[in-house]
């Protein structure tokens, strides 16, 4: 993190004052939406305006066009990969590094839709899915995919309330990639930013935290996946603190608690 931090002062005097000013307004005007208009796709409204903003007012902003070009339009054909044994033996710690990841990740994503929506996942269905998904992308040219938890929560806090929403999300997608690709280009990375701090601020369960920091077990498990994830990356903040809290749990198991 602070390298991170230190390579972000060096850049200070680069500050794009445009795209800090649609960042920010774009993400005041998402939550006025969902304050007085709850009912409103504030987050597809507050990107769109951002769009027409940056192009109406020729505003200095990068483009998810100007920076990483054109959208592909349309889908490649399937094809089977090259396989080889030695290519499998090669990639094999990155086969069972990618399975283990991407399935705590997608479980610990619908375990957060359970607690938001008052659903309950089926843990099985979830991986199965997630495989045949993964094989279908690689078909096409695709990478591995898996449930993520910042995604799942902006689907629900945007009126989600069952898996036919991911279903939509995809064939929009798809429909989107195949009719309107080259309109993606004009979106602004400011307004993505403004639109994932207001994803990161609705995810934070400010009341849970609360909770969990007042039990030093709970805090413990929560500092450290926070600290870490803040100081290395989410994955390994997630292992250091599922590994945490296993230790707990067992030593909770040894030597039971006065009174029990």
């Amino acid at each position: 993190m602070l390298p991170k931090l230190a390579a972000l002062g060096s850049v200070l005097p680069t500050l794009n004052i445009a795209a800090l000013a649609i960042g920010l307004l774009f993400a005041a005007l998402i939550f006025l939406i969902r304050h007085f208009r709850p009912q409103w796709p504030g987050m597809l409204i507050a990107v769109v305006a951002a769009s027409l903003a940056g192009v109406l007012l020729h505003l200095p902003v990068e483009t998810i066009g100007s920076r990483f070009g054109a959208l592909p339009h349309g889908l490649l054909p399937p094809r089977l990969p090259p396989v080889t044994p030695h290519l499998v033996w090669q990639l094999l710690p990155a086969i069972f590094s990618f399975t283990l990841l991407s399935g705590v990740e997608s479980l610990l994503s619908a375990k957060v839709a359970d607690t938001m929506t008052g659903r309950k996942h089926r843990s099985n269905m979830e991986l199965v899915a997630q495989g045949i998904a993964n094989i279908a992308s690689a078909l096409f040219g695709g990478i591995s995919v898996t449930g993520t938890i910042a995604r799942t929560a902006t689907n629900v806090r945007a009126g989600a309330a069952s898996p036919l929403s991911g279903i939509m999300h995809s064939a929009f997608l798809l429909l989107f990639l195949l009719v309107a690709a080259p309109l993606a280009g004009y979106v602004p990375l400011s307004a993505l930013a403004g639109v994932l701090v207001v994803v990161c601020w609705n995810m934070a369960e400010k009341k849970e935290f609360g909770r969990l920091l007042a039990e030093w077990r709970g805090a413990s498990v929560l500092l450290t996946t926070f600290l870490l994830t803040l100081v290395e990356d989410l994955t390994t903040g997630i292992v250091a603190g599922c590994l945490l809290a296993a230790v707990l749990a067992l030593f909770r198991r040894g030597v039971p608690e006065e009174g029990a």
